[in-house]
């Protein structure tokens, strides 16, 4: 494919509308509604995000994860606490959220602070995980350079024999995340460009305002 054929690629969206009085007074509600109607319609993983995170001075990266749960505190998630995603929210710990679900023509960006589940959140979690991820997680030491797939199989391999009909114990460096929301906008798209965009801005520790963004 060309150059001339990458900028002819075009789609016209005609799906669905979206108005300040379709959405509903909280952002989490209205994400719970929509990331229903995403199940529904049987999309694949509908909790994939993109999810966004900078060093102290700037410098973005950006992966997609998974989306475990969420509630009116924020969106959770887990990681390595050693990866770069998570060496860079301890020094930067302000992050955003990307969800596109295509089907629908829609989009949720999400930017907020990020902080740490307990210890009993993250303990709950990783042992309801299959076993072989719980292995996994223990033998990667996510984001480092490591000599070749062999070397992670091989620990894999131990450990499975190891931990044989016991209990995996979650690694101190692995657990989750919740980014606690401060501005919320749902994206739905429309025909000629003109998307419908509703953002949602924290006013308060309870309230929200919303408005209208220009497409």
């Amino acid at each position: 494919m060309n150059q001339q054929e990458i900028q002819n690629l075009r789609q016209d969206y005609t799906a669905a509308t979206l108005s300040e009085n379709d959405t509903k007074g909280d952002p989490i509600n209205q994400f719970e509604q929509w990331f229903n109607e995403a199940l529904a319609a049987k999309l694949h993983e509908p909790n994939a995000m993109t999810l966004a995170t900078a060093t102290t001075n700037g410098k973005p990266s950006a992966r997609i994860v998974l989306l475990k749960g969420f509630n009116q505190h924020g969106f959770i998630f887990y990681t390595n606490y050693l990866s770069r995603k998570g060496k860079e929210i301890t020094k930067n710990p302000q992050g955003a959220i990307t969800f596109f679900w295509g089907e629908l023509e829609r989009q949720v960006r999400i930017e907020g602070t990020i902080e740490k589940l307990s210890k009993e959140d993250s303990e709950r979690y990783f042992h309801s995980r299959p076993k072989g991820s719980q292995i996994g997680a223990v033998v990667s030491p996510q984001s480092q350079e490591i000599e070749g797939r062999a070397e992670l199989e091989k620990k894999w391999g131990e450990l499975e024999a190891e931990y044989e009909g016991k209990e995996v114990p979650k690694p101190s460096f692995w657990g989750g995340y919740i980014l606690n929301p401060q501005l919320v906008e749902f994206w739905q798209g429309r025909s000629s460009r003109l998307h419908d965009r509703i953002l949602y801005k924290k006013v308060d520790k309870k309230s929200w305002k919303k408005v209208r963004l220009a497409p």
